[in-house]
């Protein structure tokens, strides 16, 4: 009788144990690219409103294809970067395949006016998170605890931005920075932790007379560059961070 309730205790203790050692679960609800890139660092008296033009043109061009860099992002993500968090990741197609989150409209959806801006990742929606964006990121967090049984959900959008390097008169070197940045917030929506990376290219382009030369054959090289750059070894700054960050879900 004793060694039955000795192999009863073990069980129930071996049951215990593997249900507290199971790690948590959040679930990536966005996943995108900005296609406008930022050129605020550049900007001054020479930038006119026909070079902003030229940005928004940019934008449009069907030669300014950043899928494939979109693509290896998202796989190298959940292929490798995923790994170093101390959460698994809701499976997406459990995520964007859930009525919760196909029926949830986000605030500050996009319209017909700013629906060029992004290109969306296959499944997912432009959700914004950050200053004023609570009803996103509690709206979404949930809709996935209900949906999933994620204990959190996760942002993850990539952008780049016009860098001026060194110069000799009314020309200078111009580079592009490639950022990411990926939010987790708990159940609740409050935010845990939120990682910014950002590289820079090591292709550059020229500035004359402080106008960039706003060729897609010369940019779209230097976004692959600063993303080439970002990439080398986010995994292990990723690692770096979460280390100094309280998991609190």
């Amino acid at each position: 009788m004793k060694t039955t309730k000795n192999i009863l205790f073990f069980f129930l203790m071996l049951t215990v144990f593997t249900v507290s050692a199971q790690k948590k679960k959040v679930a990536v609800v966005t996943f995108y690219a900005n296609k406008v890139i930022d050129f605020s660092e550049i900007a001054g008296d020479k930038l006119t409103e026909g070079v902003v033009k030229k940005v928004f043109e940019l934008r449009d061009n069907p030669k300014f294809n950043l899928q494939p860099i979109l693509v290896k992002f998202h796989d190298a993500f959940y292929n490798d970067y995923a790994k170093s968090f101390p959460f698994d990741l809701v499976p997406e197609a459990e995520v964007t395949g859930s009525d919760a989150y196909k029926n949830f409209v986000p605030k500050y959806q996009m319209s017909k006016f700013d629906a060029n801006d992004y290109l969306i990742y296959n499944g997912y929606k432009y959700i914004y998170d950050g200053p004023m964006a609570a009803a996103n990121e509690e709206g979404m967090a949930k809709a996935m605890a209900d949906a999933v049984k994620a204990d959190g959900v996760m942002f993850v959008h990539i952008d780049f931005s016009f860098e001026k390097g060194f110069g000799i008169g009314g020309t200078s070197t111009l580079k592009v920075k490639a950022f990411t940045r990926i939010s987790v917030y708990d159940k609740k929506g409050e935010k845990l932790f939120v990682i910014n990376e950002n590289e820079r290219s090591k292709k550059t382009m020229m500035m004359v007379g402080g106008i960039p030369v706003l060729d897609v054959d010369k940019i779209l090289p230097n976004c692959e560059s600063a993303m080439e750059e970002l990439m080398g070894d986010l995994n292990k700054r990723i690692q770096k961070i979460i280390k100094k960050t309280d998991n609190k879900l």
